[in-house]
Formats: C-alpha cells, sequence, structure tokens
C-alpha cells in the first residue's frame, strides 16, 4: 500500500465533522485531534516552525534548497467533513480493479453505488477504489487533499537534492460551514502564492468559483382557531411555501451546471405561527449575484406588503466572493499546474468551481490560491469514493509543481 494511501484511511478513521451555528473556531473539538496529528507527522518528517494555533490551524514549512528561488509557495488543505452526511465511524474498504457495473456497499441495508446514477464511475473500469459502507461518507473532502499534500512534503524532504524555494504547508479546520480562513494568518503561513488541493476528479484545476451568500427567513406568523381564522390567521407555514414560490424554478441547484447560478434551500422548518427557510445563493457573475439577492429582498418586501409590515424578516450575509481576479495576474500558477499535471501524464481540465474554497477567501486575503484536484467523487454523501491510482498521481503533481515553480522562479 502507497504511503498516500495509508495515510488516508488512517485519517478518514477520524471523525472530523465541523458544525453550523457554532461560534468557536474549530465548530468541533475533534478537529484538534487531527491537527495535532498531523503537526506530529510533520516534525517527523523534518518539517520546520510547525505550529498548531489556538484554533487549530496547522502551519509548517519546507525551508528551500536553493536560495535563487525569490517566492515561496503554499499548499492549503482543510481538515473538516461536511455535517451534511453521517461522517463518524467510517468503513473505508477497497474495491480491487473495479470491472465495472453497480457496486453494493452495503448488502444488509440494499445500498448501491449505481453506475447509471454516478456514470463517472465508467472512468475507472480496471483501476482500484476507496468507497464507504453506505452509511457515512468518506471523507475524501478533504482529507484526500491533506494525505496527498503530507505524501508529497515527505518526498521533498527526503530529497533534498530537488531545488525548490520555501514550500509553506496549512491545514485548515472548519471549510466546509464557510469558515476556513476565519482564523488563517496569511501573514505567518509565509507563502506569497499558493495552492488548494480541495477539488475533485483527477485533472481539475481551479481558478473560478461561486460568489456566494447565506440567507435566513424568518416568517412570523398569527395564530387562532380555524373556526374563527377568516381575515385574521396568518399561518406561517404557508407564508414560507408562498415566499419560495416566488423564486425562479429553473434557478434550482438541481437544474444548473458550469456557470448557471441558483438558490439552494438548505433547511425548511415550521408551523402555523412561526417558520424559517435557510438559503444559500450562488452566482459566477457578480452583477447576477447581486440581482439574486436583491430578487430576495423584493419576495420580503412583497408578502410583507401582502400580510404586514414584519412578517417576513430576511437577512443575509457574503460568504466568499469569485476568485478569478485575484488570479488573473498570477496567471502563471495555472500555467504551471497545467505543464506539471502534463508532465505526469494528467489530463488538465481547467473548470469553473460549482462551489468555493478557503483558495477564494485566500484571494481576497492577498494570498492568490488556485484549487486542483483530488481524484475523489460524490463529495458530501454517502456514494462518495476515490480512486487510488488517482491518488498517487496527484502526489506526482504537487511534487512536479514545485519543481517547476523552482524553474519559473
Amino acid at each position: 500500500m502507497s504511503k498516500v494511501i495509508e495515510r488516508f484511511l488512517r485519517y478518514v478513521s477520524m471523525d472530523t465533522q465541523s458544525e453550523e451555528e457554532q461560534e468557536t473556531i474549530p465548530s468541533t473539538k475533534k478537529q484538534r485531534r487531527l491537527a495535532e496529528m498531523l503537526a506530529e507527522e510533520l516534525r517527523v518528517m523534518g518539517a520546520e516552525n510547525v505550529t498548531v494555533s489556538s484554533q487549530s490551524y496547522v502551519y509548517a514549512t519546507i525551508p528551500a534548497t536553493t536560495a535563487e528561488t525569490a517566492l515561496s509557495l503554499g499548499f492549503i488543505a482543510h481538515m473538516d467533513t461536511s455535517p451534511d452526511a453521517p461522517g463518524k465511524d467510517v468503513k473505508a474498504r477497497t474495491i480491487t480493479q473495479y470491472d465495472g457495473g453497480d457496486i453494493c456497499l452495503n448488502e444488509q441495508r440494499r445500498i448501491f453505488l449505481s453506475s447509471r446514477e454516478f456514470p463517472s464511475l465508467t472512468r475507472y473500469v480496471g483501476q482500484d477504489l476507496i468507497v464507504t459502507d453506505g452509511t457515512t461518507l468518506l471523507g475524501a473532502d478533504d482529507k484526500a487533499g491533506v494525505a496527498e499534500i503530507m505524501s508529497m512534503a515527505e518526498y521533498i524532504l527526503a530529497h533534498p537534492e530537488i531545488p525548490h524555494g520555501k514550500i509553506c504547508i496549512g491545514f485548515t479546520p472548519d471549510e466546509e460551514v464557510g469558515r476556513g480562513t476565519d482564523g488563517f494568518d496569511v501573514e505567518f503561513f509565509g507563502a506569497d502564492v499558493a495552492y488548494t488541493v480541495d477539488g475533485g476528479s483527477l485533472g481539475e484545476l481551479e481558478y473560478e468559483n461561486f460568489n456566494a451568500a447565506s440567507g435566513r427567513v424568518r416568517i412570523h406568523g398569527r395564530g387562532v382557531h380555524p373556526g374563527s381564522a377568516k381575515n385574521i390567521m396568518k399561518n406561517a407555514s404557508l407564508i414560507a411555501m408562498e415566499f419560495h414560490q416566488m423564486l425562479p424554478a429553473a434557478q434550482n441547484p438541481m437544474y444548473t451546471e458550469g456557470y448557471e447560478g441558483f438558490f439552494h434551500l438548505t433547511d425548511i422548518q415550521g408551523d402555523m405561527v412561526k417558520a424559517q427557510l435557510d438559503y444559500i445563493i450562488r452566482d459566477h457573475d457578480r452583477e447576477r449575484f447581486e440581482e439574486k439577492k436583491q430578487l430576495l429582498i423584493r419576495v420580503a418586501e412583497f408578502l410583507n406588503g401582502k400580510y404586514g409590515e414584519g412578517t417576513v424578516e430576511l437577512s443575509m450575509k457574503d460568504s466568499y466572493y469569485n476568485m478569478r481576479e485575484k488570479i488573473e495576474p498570477h496567471f502563471y500558477l495555472i500555467d504551471i499546474a497545467r505543464a506539471s499535471m502534463e508532465k505526469v501524464g494528467i489530463e488538465p481540465k481547467v473548470v469553473p468551481i460549482r462551489g468555493g474554497t478557503d483558495g477564494a477567501r485566500l484571494s481576497y486575503m492577498g494570498l492568490p490560491c488556485p484549487n486542483l484536484c483530488t481524484g475523489g467523487e460524490n463529495f458530501h454523501g454517502i456514494h462518495e469514493y476515490i480512486c487510488i491510482q488517482s491518488m498517487e498521481k496527484v502526489v506526482d503533481m504537487l511534487i512536479e509543481i514545485v519543481k517547476k515553480f523552482a524553474e519559473k522562479s
């Protein structure tokens, strides 16, 4: 078993799910355990300046082997896993030389990884896959990225004959709940530019992402006996349904792709007296993004005009913005990544991220940071899987990026 796979299996066995609605960083104490483990592994490898901050950010450096390199290069991944599916007691197993068709994840519960529902499987016939038992997510998002960076670091440290500048390594908590960079110290990290290793299938190379916001709609109803409700009752749940129905049906994530944005209803709850809708709002184009937010405001105003001021209470908060404008002045990062992929036999696929990464916010914090693939598929759910050969290729790619970055500098 290669070291990157051994590391990955060890990391995914640890529950590090983050949680929404928490004010502390990290949002869950269990993330600290992985942070401390990674720091110790980095010290044993010979990395320098290994630090775990009070908020569980992990920082380390690999010293330069040449004085000629002017810029320092960073690699970043996140330690937490998504709260969208169970993440405790992950039971990973390997499918050796996948021969096509459906994969039975859990015979007792009749849970399958269907090649019809997940056609990406067809790309991996003859290769080795890591899957779950169908009761939890796998955690390749982003423990694959963590394992790949750690394996790259070990290789570079073991081969001081490779010329390179200072390499900075960072692991963050709470990326999955949108707070991965809230406590990230860019100056302490020490890199001039960086890559996040937090993408999907092999070859993905991303420097565009959604503009993102979250929205919460609170409905304040009025409850009375239904027998005397005429012209008095305001059913909060029905008003919540009316609010959602006023949004464009086609701008639902299940109907969108590529550069198309959406309104995504993530949670709904309520009764006659009160109700709540939670949304995430996404669009690659900043103007359309602002239009989406304005639409929510207009819907709230319309319903308040219809049912009385204060019936609908809307709050919104921007999460991150499209990093493209921050990456374009440093486009050599994309050129280096593309050339490195080609050198190790990976076909580059430059695609827009239909989501966000720590790199999006870091780019606006002064650290240009495009995103690289990990090799994972079907993130955030029980059908998540990753190809072993893809992970090994990603490690080769990261090593090649280090080499080419030194050549560029």
